[in-house]
């Protein structure tokens, strides 16, 4: 299994982002995943540049580690054709090295526009005509598209790559890997589902499968938590949450009610390597092939020098 390195685009500012990027291909990572938001989940996080313009920055500062959207949601604050647009861009700038993950998204970075946020079983249904309007647009012709939610009118991507960056589609549920499996080029979890690899597998889906192993990196335990708590209380905020609360305040509100025992099983504490092969472990008998690993801390150099270990 392939062992990556995850760039949160909530917890780094756009320059902490690169070195970053340069830091994770200097220590031998094989791929960078970069989270895609315009709001963090909480405060404390404090941070979302613009995912584009710090991919570009990355390709100027590496030479082979490959890089995917953790992911980009081509549905409502950004159209799939401009979605396409910055996708083929960033496969050129990148060498063929990129690769744009796709998802469904959250109300939390969808809502800024003043569109309505869809439910659940329409957003897949975006998603789904989304893909098709990227993959068109991404083979470099005139494209005209009317579909049922979105439209394309005469556009060309003259410096279409030529060959296109891979298109993995995130999924959580059913449908969603059922979707992935009939049009994506691989899919993405954050929890090592092994029951939704399965699905995938057998809906006919190829490909790399993506996952994440969190953790707060820390010279003790106890620090390990209080970090987690503060940084990352989303994580232990289940069901439909994560979709639907609208502002970092409101994760805030919820996060009043979580506690470091919460967390417990969902981030690896401290800095014991055993814990986090443990993690490791657990999405290679899943049936993953790539892991990013993302310590939710805010100093990022020890991490990187610690996570080598699990090339």
């Amino acid at each position: 299994m392939e062992i990556g390195y995850w760039l949160a685009s909530e917890e780094q500012p756009p320059n902490a982002l690169v070195e970053n990027a340069r830091r994770a291909e200097d220590a031998g990572f094989g791929h960078v995943l970069i989270s895609d938001h315009i709001h963090p989940w909480v405060d404390a996080q404090g941070h979302s540049p613009f995912v584009w313009g710090v991919i570009g920055a990355i390709a100027e500062a590496t030479a082979h580690i490959h890089l995917g959207t953790a992911v980009t949601c081509p549905l409502i604050r950004v159209h799939p054709a401009i979605v396409a647009h910055a996708a083929a861009t960033a496969q050129s700038l990148m060498d063929g090295r990129f690769f744009l993950g796709v998802g469904t998204g959250e109300n939390l970075n969808e809502h800024v526009l003043g569109d309505r946020w869809p439910r659940a079983d329409e957003r897949l249904e975006m998603l789904d005509e989304a893909i098709d309007v990227i993959r068109a647009l991404l083979g470099g012709d005139y494209e005209t598209f009317r579909g049922k939610h979105y439209t394309v009118e005469q556009a060309k991507l003259y410096d279409a790559p030529k060959v296109p960056p891979p298109i993995i589609v995130a999924a959580k549920a059913e449908r969603a890997a059922k979707l992935a499996a009939a049009k994506g080029d691989g899919t993405m979890n954050t929890t090592p589902d092994a029951d939704l690899v399965r699905l995938f597998k057998d809906a006919g889906g190829t490909g790399p499968i993506y996952g994440k192993v969190a953790g707060a990196f820390a010279s003790s335990e106890d620090e390990a938590r209080k970090i987690a708590k503060e940084r990352q209380p989303n994580s232990a905020m289940s069901g439909d949450l994560s979709t639907e609360l609208a502002l970092p305040r409101d994760f805030e509100a919820v996060a009043e009610l979580v506690r470091e025992e919460d967390l417990e099983g969902l981030l690896v504490f401290g800095n014991d390597p055993g814990r986090w092969r443990e993690k490791i472990d657990e999405f290679e008998r899943a049936g993953f092939t790539h892991v990013a690993l993302h310590d939710v801390s805010v100093e990022q150099r020890d991490f990187i020098e610690f996570a080598k270990q699990f090339l």
